[in-house]
């Protein structure tokens, strides 16, 4: 197995990624070669997760749902991949509950109609297009890849994610990007009362209006805000924007077709204030616990 090497920043790259909120971070343990096959004698060699199959997106099939429970539509999903198939329209979803989960391949996904609760969830690497709404917890924990939905989301939309891109071009619920962790969230309507709570890295666009208690005790991470906030959270405050900020709200709305009618221009920018920083000293009491 290859092994892998620290490239060196290119000039001027730190300021920048600390200007955006992609932070550098030093990881610690089993290092990445444990996770990835990167044999670089291989044909199709890359950091592809173990298990992943070899896709087509020129082979494309269908799944009626319409008598099949949550657990059937996902592992024929799966089986589906197995057999090549790189595009899957999934038609009469029906609103069920944990569909088009734990999907950790390549594949383009197309569900034509509405989601329950936890759809789309554990995500590594797919393009999902849901052309009607979803339920609580669309998008949790995902890690890479894009969802787009084409009308509103419920509650807890984005919780914990970790990378990708996860759009919905419509209103969302409360506790948008709770414990977000990395990715983009974008929003192109508004956004309930705590969306942003506990943020720790990422960024989250909101083109229309927020609730109450915006980014609340966030740590990292940036929020993009087009209208107005009832509120702001906890150590949330407002910050300058700059070019690369506006550049890359200029690229990603555009992708999206999400932008506001007041354009980039109606964007300000809201940060952590850092006066909660405090994780790094041990209580009193914690520090007996220390060996």
């Amino acid at each position: 197995m290859a092994a892998l090497k620290k490239a060196a920043p290119a000039s001027g790259h730190g300021s920048k990624s600390h200007e955006m909120g992609m932070h550098q971070e030093q990881l610690t343990g089993r290092t990445q070669q444990v996770f990835f096959d990167i044999d670089l004698n291989e044909p199709h060699h890359g950091f592809g997760l173990p298990d992943t199959f070899d896709v087509d997106f020129n082979k494309r099939g269908e799944i009626d749902a319409s008598n099949m429970d949550a657990n059937a539509v996902n592992a024929r999903i799966r089986e589906m991949m197995g057999e090549g198939y790189g595009t899957i329209v999934l038609k009469n979803p029906a609103s069920k509950h944990s569909m088009a989960v734990g999907i950790l391949n390549r594949l383009n996904l197309i569900i034509e109609g509405s989601l329950g609760y936890f759809g789309c969830g554990l995500l590594d690497g797919p393009n999902v297009r849901i052309n009607g709404r979803v339920g609580w917890s669309c998008g949790e924990n995902m890690m890479a890849g894009t969802i787009l939905i084409e009308k509103n989301a419920g509650s807890q939309f984005g919780a914990a994610i970790r990378g990708g891109d996860l759009v919905c071009k419509g209103d969302v619920g409360s506790r948008t990007g709770i414990d977000m962790k990395g990715g983009n969230i974008i929003v192109g309507g508004s956004t309930g009362s705590f969306t942003g709570f506990m943020m720790q890295r990422g960024r989250m666009v909101i083109c229309g209006d927020a609730g109450k208690n915006l980014g609340d005790s966030m740590y990292d991470g940036t929020i993009f805000l087009g209208g107005e906030p009832r509120s702001l959270g906890v150590d949330a405050v407002w910050s300058e924007m700059t070019d690369l900020d506006k550049d890359w709200l200029e690229k990603k709305l555009t992708k999206y077709d999400v932008m506001p009618k007041g354009g980039i221009g109606s964007f300000r920018k809201i940060v952590a204030g850092k006066q909660l920083w405090n994780y790094d000293n041990l209580e009193p009491t914690e520090k007996k616990l220390v060996l």
